[in-house]
C-alpha cells in the first residue's frame, strides 16, 4: 500500500476523468467512507480498444486498487463494465480474490431505467465499445422485456471532453449529429441514457437539441443509490470499510493535467498522486 492512502477504502476506477461524475455522486450520498479514485489516463480512452485489451487494462487497475486495501471496487466506466466486469467477477475474483468485490454501472442502471419510459422506448448514447458489446440491450431486456432499446455510439464525445473542448462551439456539431442519429431510429424514444460517465459534462449542449418530452438520464445518482443498497445488504463488506471521510486520487498519467481536468468534473481543486 502507498503511504498516505486511506485505509479500507472503496475503490472507484475509470479509464480517465468520467468516473469522477460517479465518484462525486457516491461521495455526496455516502460521505463517511474512505475513497481511492484511480484514473487510467495514460491509456485513455478505452472506447475503441478490443475486449481483451480493456479486460487486461481494467484488471491491472483493479488489482492495483486491491493492493491499496480496497476490498470493494466500483468500475465507474461503462466500457470497462461492458467489456471486463463479467470476466473479473467470474474468473479472477473466485480464483484469486474471493473476499473482494467488483461492481459496475450497467446493471444498476438497467434495473430501473425501464420504469422511466412511458413509451417503452429508450435511447442509449455510449462509446463504440459499450454499444458494440450490446450490454445495455441484454441487461435492460432481462428486467424489462417489453422495452425497446436503440443505441448510438458517440466516438468524438470523450476526446472532446478529455481535451477540454466540450463547451466549445465546435462540440455542438458532434452533439447534434449523434443525437439526431439516435432519435431518427424511432420517434417513440422518450428516455435517453448517457451511458458514459464523461457525458454529463455535455448535458447543457445535449439539452439544446433534445426533442420536447424526452428525458435525459445520467448515472451518478443511480449508481450511488445502488451502492448504498448494496452495502445495506452486504454487511460482511460494509463492516470492513473504514469511515474516516478520507479521499485520495491517483492517475496513471500526468498529475498536473489530471488535476486541471478533474477540477472541471468535481467543481473543486484537488491534488492527485501518480499510480506506482
Amino acid at each position: 500500500m502507498l503511504m498516505n492512502s486511506p485505509k479500507n477504502a472503496i475503490g472507484i476506477f475509470d479509464s480517465g476523468f468520467g468516473g469522477l461524475t460517479v465518484f462525486k455522486a457516491i461521495a455526496e450520498k455516502l460521505p463517511n467512507y474512505n475513497y481511492i479514485y484511480l484514473g487510467d489516463n495514460a491509456r485513455s480512452p478505452y472506447g475503441d480498444h478490443s475486449f481483451a485489451t480493456v479486460y487486461q487494462y481494467t484488471l491491472e487497475c483493479v488489482e492495483w486498487l486491491f493492493k491499496q486495501g480496497c476490498s470493494l471496487v466500483i468500475l465507474a466506466c461503462n466500457t470497462a463494465s461492458a467489456k471486463a466486469l463479467r470476466n473479473i467477477q467470474q474468473l479472477d475474483l473466485p480464483n484469486k480474490y474471493p473476499n473482494h468485490r467488483v461492481l459496475g454501472v450497467i446493471r444498476p442502471t438497467a434495473e430501473i431505467i425501464g420504469e422511466m419510459s412511458s413509451n417503452k422506448s429508450i435511447g442509449v448514447l455510449g462509446t463504440r465499445g459499450t454499444v458494440k458489446s450490446e450490454s445495455y440491450l441484454i441487461e435492460i431486456n432481462k428486467f424489462f422485456p417489453d422495452v425497446k432499446v436503440y443505441q448510438q455510439s458517440c466516438p468524438m464525445w470523450v476526446p472532446l471532453i478529455e481535451n477540454g473542448e466540450h463547451e466549445s462551439d465546435g462540440a455542438d456539431y458532434f452533439v447534434k449529429e449523434y443525437l439526431d442519429a439516435l432519435l431518427q431510429q424511432s420517434g417513440e424514444i422518450d428516455t435517453i441514457l448517457l451511458a458514459c460517465t464523461h457525458y454529463p459534462l455535455l448535458v447543457p449542449k445535449i439539452e439544446k437539441y433534445l426533442h420536447p418530452g424526452v428525458e435525459l438520464v445520467t448515472q451518478g445518482d443511480i449508481v450511488a443509490t445502488s451502492l448504498a443498497d448494496y452495502l445495506d445488504r452486504h454487511q460482511e463488506i460494509e463492516n470492513i470499510l473504514s469511515k474516516d471521510g478520507l479521499q485520495a486520487f491517483f492517475t496513471s498519467g500526468d498529475t498536473d493535467a489530471f488535476d486541471a481536468h478533474a477540477s472541471v468534473f468535481l467543481g473543486t481543486a484537488l491534488a492527485s498522486k501518480p499510480m506506482k
